[in-house]
């Protein structure tokens, strides 16, 4: 059975599906250190927020950034490099898809057990397929990693085969390439898990960046990082997410951003949407990915996008605020 005659076999659901993206820094807030006790609050803080999805009926599946965390992670391998074996990017993904899924998994779980809701939660460690030919692989542009000497970042790269460049008054840093999700592996598990009526945790960090061995057709793990927010998006459209949410540090998506001109968009159709998109308002170090992901969840079928903060999410879903985008209207 192929993908999509196993896609055509899970019948669709019956109750809507979400899936809610946020970002690592959801675990660690602004002026942190990131402490285990810091991130742990901050858990029990989103969840408790999230909790209106389950009061509205959704069949809910959730994704995370990692990037402070995996950013300690690699700081450490760096750290004890002489002493302990290093690991390479793909397993770090995974170990912060387990550990933040954990934090997130008994946090939602005390939520449901504080309202007497009977839904289980699960924690996928999710595989996510890349092209080993794509274009970003040739160009490595995401920063990584603590922070080094000039010297010691051509050392790192001479000896390790890395890629450094200047990352502005940060100094020098490691950089890796960010390829575009083309499947998520765990899609079908995924989607019946959360049709069941289980929360389902997935796709950490973007995923863990696997290619396809040419020889052996086996799945191998490759240095990258995948933006959460792209995977999310596939991962809306795999499990036939009817509503795809994306949790930001501001309330709305706003053009001419920074300007006495600003302005916060409300409802948004997917034409306006290209427009702005190519009108620049959207930058690739900011609102670009999550605008992309959005609008490319309802290219392949998707209803509805919400891109929003935590704290507006109960008015965002009545849409009193949040910026909405619809499919063809």
């Amino acid at each position: 059975m192929d993908d999509n005659q196993a896609s055509r076999a899970v019948p669709a659901s019956p109750t809507p599906t979400v899936v809610v993206a946020m970002g690592g820094h959801a675990f660690m807030l602004p002026g942190e250190r990131g402490t285990h006790e810091q991130a742990t609050q901050n858990a029990r803080a989103i969840c408790s927020a999230l909790m209106v999805f389950v009061e509205a009926g959704y069949n809910v599946v959730l994704t995370h950034g990692n990037g402070p965390q995996v950013g300690d992670l690699l700081d450490q391998v760096e750290r004890t490099r002489d002493h302990i074996p290093t690991r390479p990017l793909d397993v770090l993904v995974a170990e912060t898809e387990g550990s933040l899924g954990y934090l997130l998994q008994r946090a939602m779980l005390n939520e449901l057990r504080q309202r007497d809701v009977r839904r289980y939660v699960v924690t996928v460690i999710t595989q996510v397929l890349v092209d080993q030919h794509d274009p970003a692989f040739s160009n490595p542009t995401k920063p990584v990693g603590p922070s080094m000497t000039e010297a010691v970042a051509k050392q790192r790269e001479a000896e390790d085969g890395w890629a450094v460049k200047l990352d502005g008054k940060r100094g020098w840093r490691r950089v890796v390439a960010s390829p575009r999700p083309k499947k998520v592996i765990q899609r079908h598990m995924i989607r019946e898990a959360a049709y069941r009526g289980h929360i389902v945790i997935a796709a950490g960090g973007g995923g863990i960046p696997v290619t396809k061995d040419a020889a052996s057709n086996d799945y191998v793990g490759i240095e990258a990082v995948i933006d959460k927010d792209l995977t999310s998006s596939v991962l809306a459209t795999d499990v036939r997410a009817d509503l795809l949410v994306i949790l930001t540090a501001v309330d709305g998506v706003y053009i001419n951003w920074g300007t006495d001109h600003e302005t916060r968009l409300g409802a948004v159709t997917m034409a306006e949407c290209r427009r702005y998109i190519d009108e620049g308002h959207f930058p690739a170090g900011s609102m670009g990915p999550k605008v992309e992901a959005i609008y490319g969840f309802l290219q392949r079928g998707g209803r509805r996008g919400l891109i929003t903060d935590a704290h507006s999410l109960v008015d965002a879903l009545d849409g009193r605020a949040g910026t909405h985008f619809v499919g063809r209207i």
